[in-house]
């Protein structure tokens, strides 16, 4: 039973303070957090921050016009979207005609390959083919003349469509991520694709595809800076801001990663079961059924491997870099405090080595297809403990608790209520025999963590600022053993905070106390324009601002990799290349053993 916070704490129902205003609730049951789905009320006189939501009640303010020039894709674009289709179009041909075609054979019989019905069925499919080909190339083209797109100071617009006309605008201190994406056929013209992630759900991004792959960096930058409250000079282009290589993934740990996987047990099912097949029935055509499978097993250890090549993460200003890709290259730039969540992940065969894989929540890329969103998601491929909790360092540089690697190995392996862990009781072992002994929580200053898994080792965290709602579930099983699972509600994606099995009162206590917490967290933290912040808190501790002070309990400040920018009051606030610095090695993670 799922639960919307706002009533005494009991084990069927969920908690939530009161709060100073009235919000209806979302689809579903769920009610969101005052101050952590929803906007945040002024006080009374006070002027809006720069990308603060409006005021409940209030018409909501529509987006500016970009003051930029409309501009078109690139010339070569109908070129490199047409070619998919003109290949099936091809393929399609070539099977249904091909077989007749090389036996000789037409309708008409054995030899009437080579009569006239023959040479009337060859230019019919020729006929086709150029017809298609004359179809797709004047629809691509006449998609490429509609479709332009203009950027501004504050929003980014796009118009598409030939039938159904779309004029999407974009407001880039909602920006999530920003990607530079490179299929294999745009890669040999020199072209790239420009994605623009945004906070609105299902189909909010926008693809400007096809950009010189100069042009696309150089709007990219452009981009992440105005998004940030970052002036740029005159001609609208900002220095790239350096940046701090954090790690490499070797193709060596990545076929390892994969021969300790699912994949190699699944493709020896295939064979055995073809084996077996061809021997009991003596007949090798009814194998050919079980092809399809074998193909897909080669094709989805080929995606895993293309998309885990040359995985790259480097620390900068505007915020963590992601690279990999081999036929299809990615560049993903995520701005600091747009990771929702994170989770930790160990199958089984990856214990010896000590290896973890990391996904993480982005508000923008569930909207995505399926295939994307598993490109997107991807936050390390395959790592050591070691370098997944130092890029866990960068996302939540301060733990905010006494002994943040006691907390952290204990959420990664342990068990029990060491370390300030809350377990789930004895009762646990009748919904979950195996792993009722990892299933747990810990809250610090600045994050929810929830673990669980025997066999497959999770460990998900939550910033508290990024908890959306909470709820509570207790089936039929759990009420009568008196447990209780607590989710917590961020950004839809493949992290989902579960804290699972717990006993009523202590599932009761979190529901209240998690509530709380987000709401506080929530209103301590910066403005969209994470710049801004930034050179607010300079204006009034120039300390805080150039990372002098001791990591606090709150999630407001600077994430890990902020730069230190030079302000001066009165002035708009405007960086150069040597006012920004990229994270350096002078202060080591946190979250690490070895830290202070």
């Amino acid at each position: 039973m799922s639960a919307d916070p706002g009533d005494p704490a009991e084990p069927a129902r969920s908690h939530e303070p009161a709060a100073p205003t009235t919000r209806p609730a979302e689809p579903g049951g769920r009610q969101p957090l005052d101050g952590a789905a929803g906007p945040r009320v002024p006080e009374p006189g006070a002027e809006p921050e720069p990308g603060a939501e409006p005021e409940p009640g209030a018409e909501p303010e529509p987006a500016p016009e970009a003051d930029g020039t409309w501009q078109r894709m690139h010339p070569v674009t109908p070129l490199v979207r047409g070619w998919a289709a003109l290949a099936v179009l091809l393929f399609f041909v070539v099977q249904q005609r091909g077989e007749s075609f090389v036996a000789g054979e037409g309708p008409g019989g054995a030899d009437a390959g080579a009569g006239p019905l023959g040479r009337v069925q060859l230019l019919v499919s020729l006929g086709l083919i150029g017809g298609g080909v004359l179809v797709v190339a004047a629809w691509a083209y006449v998609s490429w003349r509609v479709t332009r797109y203009r950027v501004g100071e504050e929003v980014v617009e796009l118009r598409t469509g030939v039938l159904n006309r779309q004029h999407r605008r974009v407001r880039l201190d909602r920006l999530q991520a920003v990607d530079v994406v490179q299929p294999l056929v745009a890669r040999l013209t020199g072209l790239s694709e420009l994605k623009l992630e945004v906070a609105g759900g299902s189909g909010s991004d926008v693809s400007l595809a096809y950009l010189r792959s100069g042009e696309a960096q150089r709007l990219r930058r452009t981009l992440l800076a105005r998004a940030a409250g970052v002036g740029v000079d005159e001609a609208g282009e900002a220095p790239e801001a350096p940046e701090r290589e954090v790690l490499q993934v070797p193709v060596d740990r990545l076929l390892l990663s994969m021969a300790r996987s699912a994949w190699p047990v699944v493709g020896l099912v295939v064979v055995v079961a073809l084996v077996v097949v061809v021997v009991v029935t003596g007949e090798p055509g009814i194998a050919l059924a079980l092809v399809p499978g074998l193909f897909g097993v080669v094709a989805g250890v080929w995606g895993a491997f293309a998309r885990g090549f040359g995985f790259r993460i480097a620390a900068s200003a505007d915020g963590l870099r992601l690279r990999h890709g081999l036929t299809e290259t990615r560049a993903q730039t995520v701005p600091p405090g747009r990771v929702q969540a994170v989770r930790l992940r160990q199958p089984l065969l990856w214990r010896g080595p000590d290896w973890w894989s990391m996904q993480m929540d982005v508000a923008g890329y569930a909207g995505g297809g399926s295939d994307d969103a598993g490109k997107e998601t991807v936050l390390l491929p395959v790592g050591t403990r070691a370098e997944a909790v130092e890029v866990l360092s960068l996302l939540l540089p301060d733990p905010g608790c006494e002994d943040p690697a006691g907390v952290l190995a204990a959420g990664l392996a342990g068990t029990g209520r060491e370390h300030g862990w809350v377990d789930a009781p004895r009762s646990a072992r009748w919904l979950d025999p195996v792993a009722w002994r990892r299933l747990g929580y810990r809250v610090t200053g600045t994050a929810l963590l929830a673990r669980r898994g025997r066999l497959v080792r999770q460990l998900d965290v939550v910033p508290h600022e990024r908890t959306q709602s909470l709820g509570l579930e207790q089936g039929p099983l759990q009420r009568r053993l008196g447990l209780a699972t607590v989710v917590a509600h961020t950004t839809p994606g493949p992290v989902t905070p579960r804290a699972e099995h717990l006993a009523a009162a202590d599932a009761a206590d979190l529901l209240a106390e998690q509530a709380a917490r987000a709401r506080a967290a929530r209103r301590s933290a910066g403005p969209e324009l994470w710049m801004t912040s930034l050179a607010r808190s300079a204006v009034q501790d120039p300390a805080a601002a150039t990372g002098a002070h001791e990591p606090g309990g709150t999630a407001g400040g600077p994430a890990a990799g902020a730069p230190a920018a030079r302000v001066v009051a009165g002035e708009p606030t405007t960086t150069r290349e040597e006012d920004v610095s990229p994270p350096v090695s002078r202060e080591e993670p946190r979250w690490r053993e070895d830290a202070p």
